[in-house]
C-alpha cells in the first residue's frame, strides 16, 4: 500500500472550505478509481494547516492518480491557500481498532531514520509502540507512513475526540520517547489536529 500526502501552511478559517471542496468534487472522483484506498483531512485551525492524504493498493496506481485529479489539487490549493508540500510514502503498519467517529483528533509525528535501520524502526514500532499507544483511552487508530529514499517516516495516532487526544499526550510523548531511543529515530515534528474528513480504507497491515 502506498500513500501521499499533500501539507498546506493555509490560512486560519480557510481550510473547512477546502475540506467542503475535497468532499464534493475530489473524494467522487477518487472512489471511482480501483486503486484507490480512500481520503482523509486533518486541519489546525488555530495555524490554518491541514494535511490531506490519499492512500493507493499499488506503486501505478499512485502514479497514475494525476491523470484521475487533474487540476483539482491546484484548485484544492487556491481555497486552502499556501504553496502544497506533497510526499509519497510506503504504508509500512495500519491499525485500527475502531472507525473514528465525528470529532476524532490525530497527533502526527514525523521522523527521520537512517536509512540502514528502517526494517528495525518499523519492527520496534509495530511489536513495541504500537501495543502501549492502542491501551490509551480513546484509541481509534495508527499508521506508520516510510519513505525509504528520504530517509522520512511519519507515524499517526487517532483519538475519538479532542479530550482523548490531550489526555494521553504525556504517556504517548513518553512512549514515543522510549521507541525513538531505542531505534535511534530522530524527531522532526509533532502536530495535533481534527479530522475533518476521514475515508482511508486502508487495511490492517501489522
Amino acid at each position: 500500500m502506498y500513500a501521499r500526502t499533500t501539507t498546506f501552511k493555509g490560512t486560519p478559517g480557510r481550510p473547512i472550505a477546502g475540506r467542503d471542496h475535497l468532499r464534493a468534487e475530489v473524494l467522487p472522483l477518487l472512489v471511482q478509481d480501483e486503486g484507490c484506498a480512500g481520503l482523509s483531512m486533518l486541519v489546525d485551525e488555530e495555524s490554518g494547516q491541514c494535511i490531506v492524504a490519499s492512500s493507493w493498493t499499488s506503486e501505478a496506481a499512485l502514479a497514475a492518480s494525476d491523470e484521475v485529479l487533474g487540476d483539482s489539487g491546484g484548485r484544492t490549493a487556491g481555497i486552502i491557500g499556501g504553496t502544497p508540500e506533497v510526499a509519497v510514502w510506503d504504508v509500512a503498519v495500519m491499525h485500527r481498532v475502531r472507525p473514528a467517529p465525528t470529532g476524532s483528533c490525530c497527533r502526527v509525528t514525523w521522523m527521520r531514520l537512517d536509512r540502514g535501520d528502517f526494517d528495525r524502526g518499523i519492527e520496534i514500532y509495530r511489536a513495541e509502540v504500537l501495543p502501549e499507544v492502542e491501551l490509551l483511552d480513546g484509541f481509534c487508530s495508527a499508521s506508520l507512513l516510510v519513505n525509504r529514499t528520504s530517509g522520512r517516516a511519519c507515524s499517526t495516532a487517532t483519538y475519538d475526540s479532542r479530550a482523548a487526544l490531550d489526555a494521553s499526550r504525556d504517556r504517548s510523548w513518553t512512549i514515543r520517547d522510549a521507541g525513538v531511543q531505542e531505534s535511534g529515530v530522530e524527531v522532526v515534528d509533532v502536530g495535533e489536529y481534527d479530522l475533518v474528513l476521514a475515508h482511508l480504507r486502508l487495511p490492517e497491515l501489522t
